[in-house]
């Protein structure tokens, strides 16, 4: 398994190996989105674990972006010391961390305005949101820049723009929820210029030597939605603009799910995205072992293992995983204190 804990190298981060902890929402926040001692040990542990690189959950960069009201956030200065907090521990014990800053659109679950690039809900249970106008999509992109901003001084590592699972990003590159008739509507082109306008407002806050991820949905599931075509033309827009990772998922535009889901069945996707765009990519979805893990990265469908549900089964994954290779140069040594259970 010699593939799987060999470094990664970006700009100027190292991470040890190539497991990561993918962004998955925990609704454990106070309503004012700043993170507690609960996220301090929840993602505390997976960096003991062994993991490389831990990508925080969703991050709303505005309050009424929230996926739910318990979600964390970036959208104020008084959030950014408890971030921090959780940085520097990650840090402590030699591992990477990254944040996704994330606005829902229609898919956000407060009390507050529904806001989206079309007068269109998510299904017929969802509140009809209100479409942004030119000048409102202006204030969002600012949203992401300050974002950033809180970001570099929280320390993160990396930052991921969540442009995936049907969230604003995705409502606005998704022909089935953008219906525009301005600039932000029409072609493939048109629908990609709010992602790119928060690519070059983040990257004026971000330090140049770190790297920029960029999460996205590589197929709506849903008649009229975007193909892995237009995911490959979306993904070589957002290079051009300076992204320097894909992280690759699947859906979310609507209720639609995949016709069939299997461990892996996202990887395809990834790897293509890799070969045709040139660009690093992440596989996420249903991968549970090492053996498998180490398959991509051995047979380059991905650059990085993303790993969900598995790290929340098993925080030490990474370090059962390192005490099957029986080799001693693993970048992240078990614990001393734990070293008797392996």
């Amino acid at each position: 398994m010699s593939l799987l804990f060999t470094p990664f190298e970006q700009k100027s981060l190292t991470i040890s190996n190539r497991i990561v902890m993918s962004p998955m929402c925990m609704y454990s926040a106070q309503n004012d989105g700043k993170a507690t001692d609960w996220h301090l040990i929840h993602y505390g542990t997976r960096a003991m674990g062994g993991v490389g690189l831990i990508l925080l959950e969703a991050t709303a960069i505005e309050k009424r972006g929230r996926i739910s009201a318990r979600d964390l956030g970036l959208w104020d200065d008084s959030q950014v010391p408890s971030l921090q907090k959780i940085v520097d521990f990650v840090h402590q014990q030699n591992g990477a961390i990254g944040v996704q800053l994330a606005h829902a659109g229609r898919k956000a679950g407060v009390d507050d305005v529904i806001v989206a690039p079309s007068e269109l809900p998510f299904n017929q249970d969802s509140p009809i949101p209100h479409e942004l106008s030119v000048n409102e999509i202006f204030h969002v992109i600012e949203s992401w820049r300050e974002g950033a901003r809180r970001a570099k001084e929280a320390g993160f590592d990396v930052i991921e723009i969540h442009g995936a699972h049907g969230y604003l990003i995705h409502q606005f590159l998704s022909p089935i929820s953008n219906k525009k008739t301005d600039q932000y509507g029409g072609s493939l082109e048109n629908r990609f210029l709010l992602l790119k306008q928060i690519i070059q407002a983040v990257k004026e806050e971000w330090p140049k030597d770190k790297p920029i991820y960029l999460r996205l949905s590589a197929v709506d599931y849903d008649e009229g939605g975007l193909t892995l075509e237009d995911t490959l033309n979306i993904a070589r827009m957002a290079k051009a603009e300076g992204i320097d990772f894909i992280d690759c998922s699947t859906g979310g535009i609507s209720p639609l799910a995949p016709p069939v889901v299997f461990p892996g069945y996202q990887i395809p996707y990834a790897a293509e995205i890799r070969e045709k765009v040139g660009i690093a990519t992440g596989c996420v979805g249903l991968i549970t072992e090492p053996a498998m893990a180490n398959e991509i990265i051995g047979n380059g469908k991905g650059d990085l293992v993303l790993l969900g549900r598995e790290l929340l089964r098993n925080p030490y994954w990474a370090l059962h995983a390192s005490a099957l290779r029986k080799r001693k140069e693993f970048e992240h040594p078990i614990p001393i204190p734990y070293e008797r259970g392996f």
